[in-house]
């Protein structure tokens, strides 16, 4: 009777697609609904790529990892990461060769996501960078191929090494002339993320498609009942605090026009920028997040604070700007600000670890990546680079790892043979990328 049935039936996917005015949303994996789906391989689950970026390096002193699994042994800097230590892989050893011995700061960022020698001058040049490659293979299937967000405005001008602050301000490069612009405004990334626009903004996406959620709930189960109102309850609870962000974006646009002056000049909070970081970074977290879940896209990445960062960290009792600190890197107060980033990522690779999706998780089918453009600031050593990935990326990527290149010589520990491991695991071949003809091995 149930095999008859389910012949019968439609076909449908245990994933259900909200549609309203201007907006879908994809829904979580629904159990209730396997009488009329068909039982997908896992390889059948979207995988997404993210990056969360801190600047200016960690401190050396507390940053390492040993071991494997349940016995894996974080550093004071990684500490955050402990509940998810059977989910990641610490990396050690790599780095990107043409950002070495070019000078400071620009010439150590800007080709961090692709290992291309950059340009000096009027005339910036870099490459496309490993996250815009796979949102170029992804991107047709979902509303947009990426998300490329920040908390703090990029620089403008140029370096003392003639190097533009391009280069310092931007990881993502979606061709080798052009960065990806950053968005900085939480209630711009959600309106851009659900197309809201016009007469739209006074609408909640949850009432936009309210009646196809309230039919979905007559068909399905009490336990996904549960799981729907939970996901949409998160949805709402992000939104609410958008909407607060949007108002303090409006009343900084008014006070910038009065003033005869660009917004993006002006302080936080007047720039309508939060005051607190801590609220800053959570909020871009949670609409990545949602963004993963929801598959509105399936790539994306978060600057944090940029290189030479001008962000101030008063709840962690640092006096000194975020730049100026990391030149006393090895300092108590450098590794609270080093650690704070850590629990940032570690909070966003949670989040997406409690989403269900089939028999595992979002995380599970994502690759999740922390990185620096430093190791040591008061050094500006760039030999080898601070590195976790969280996620397994539907299974081929195993996780639980702590694994060092340190000694493993020069061609073998390039960060691009990284990337071409990595985008093979989403589709993108490449005989090279960057400095990198090999892929890294024990990945």
């Amino acid at each position: 009777m149930f095999s008859e049935m389910k012949q019968s039936a439609p076909r449908i996917s245990r994933r259900t697609v909200l549609r309203g005015v201007g907006c879908t949303m994809t829904l979580p994996w629904l159990e209730s609904l396997h009488a009329f789906a068909d039982t997908p391989p896992a390889s059948a689950f979207p995988k997404r790529f993210g990056i969360v970026f801190l600047g200016n390096g960690v401190n050396e002193d507390h940053w390492s990892a040993e071991g494997a699994g349940a016995a894996m042994k974080l550093s004071k800097t990684l500490q955050p990461l402990e509940p998810l230590k059977q989910k990641i892989n610490v990396i050690d050893g790599l780095y990107v060769k043409a950002l070495t011995g070019q000078g400071i700061h620009p010439a150590q960022t800007g080709s961090l996501l692709s290992g291309a020698r950059i340009s000096k001058g009027a005339i910036i040049r870099s490459g496309i960078s490993v996250d815009q490659m796979i949102a170029n293979r992804t991107g047709g299937d979902t509303p947009q191929s990426s998300i490329v967000l920040a908390c703090e405005q990029p620089m403008t001008g140029y370096h003392e090494t003639n190097f533009s602050m391009a280069y310092s301000s931007h990881l993502s490069w979606q061709s080798p002339d052009s960065p990806v612009p950053v968005e900085v405004y939480p209630s711009l990334a959600w309106d851009n993320l659900f197309d809201n626009r016009g007469s739209l903004l006074n609408i909640s996406v949850l009432d936009r498609v309210k009646g196809r959620a309230e039919e979905l709930t007559r068909k399905i189960s009490s336990t996904d009942k549960s799981k729907l109102d939970e996901y949409l309850t998160s949805v709402r609870e992000v939104e609410k605090r958008v909407e607060g962000m949007r108002k303090n974006k409006d009343s900084a646009d008014d006070s910038a026009k009065a003033k005869n002056t660009v917004v993006a000049t002006m302080d936080r909070p007047a720039n309508g920028l939060p005051e607190d970081l801590r609220d800053h970074a959570r909020l871009m977290c949670d609409i990545i997040a949602i963004a993963f879940q929801t598959d509105r896209t399936r790539v994306a990445s978060l600057i944090i604070s940029r290189d030479l960062s001008a962000m101030y960290y008063p709840f962690l009792e640092v006096s000194d700007g975020h730049h100026a600190a990391s030149h006393n890197n090895n300092s108590d107060a450098y590794e609270r600000i080093a650690r704070f980033h850590v629990s940032q990522y570690a909070y966003l690779a949670s989040k997406l670890d409690s989403m269900k999706e089939g028999d595992g998780t979002v995380l599970d089918h994502t690759c999740l990546m922390f990185l620096s453009n430093l190791w040591i600031g008061r050094k500006h050593d760039n030999f080898r680079l601070p590195l976790v990935l969280a996620g397994g990326i539907v299974g081929t990527l195993e996780t639980g790892r702590t694994l060092n290149y340190l000694e493993a010589g020069e061609d073998n520990r390039k960060m691009c043979s990284l990337y071409l491991s990595l985008m093979d695991r989403f589709g993108v071949k490449l005989d090279q990328f960057g400095d990198a003809q090999t892929r890294l091995e024990r990945l």
